[in-house]
């Protein structure tokens, strides 16, 4: 649905797409650019999400304690809030990019799948799995292999030792 959405979007004859290509020439689908837009539209739920949450809990005493002492909301958006929902940008940033990692659907839709230019480690696995099923599972060792070593690295950050 996603790529179906994006297409009807930024699509050559879409809503937004057909305006762009005009003024700038631009073309989004079918190229690098779409596979970012792709990935991005399929992971940006899960960092809004999770930085949401760490908004909605931040005690609003510290903005106003940081305005009383004469902080305009350029600095009590860089020096109080960004520092407290740090850890909830890094966590949503992570769960975006473990998302766009495995990401077919909108990908293939909107950017399709051409070797060397718009083809991402999924869309290559699922291209193997028709010809070289070896290349695929050598492929998928490396998807998950970068996911466990990301996640062992990080795990002294989030789940520390006692």
């Amino acid at each position: 649905m996603g790529g179906a959405a994006l297409l009807f979007a930024f699509g050559r004859k879409g809503l937004v797409g057909s305006v762009v290509s005009d003024l700038t020439g631009l073309v989004v689908p079918y190229t690098l650019t779409g596979v970012i837009v792709a990935n991005t539209f399929v992971a940006l739920p899960f960092v809004v999400l999770t930085v949401e949450g760490a908004l909605r809990a931040l005690d609003p005493r510290f903005e106003l304690a940081a305005a009383t002492l004469g902080a305009n909301e350029t600095r009590v958006t860089f020096r109080v809030v960004l520092p407290m929902v740090r850890p909830a940008l890094i966590a949503g940033g992570f769960l975006g990019w473990a998302r766009a990692l495995g990401e077919f659907g909108a990908t293939i839709t909107f950017a399709g799948n051409i070797q060397g230019k718009t083809q991402t480690l999924p869309l290559a696995v699922f291209v193997a799995l028709e010809t070289d099923r070896e290349a695929a599972l050598a492929m998928s060792v490396v998807l998950i292999s970068v996911s466990l070593l990301i996640l062992v690295s990080l795990r002294d950050r989030w789940w520390p030792v006692r």
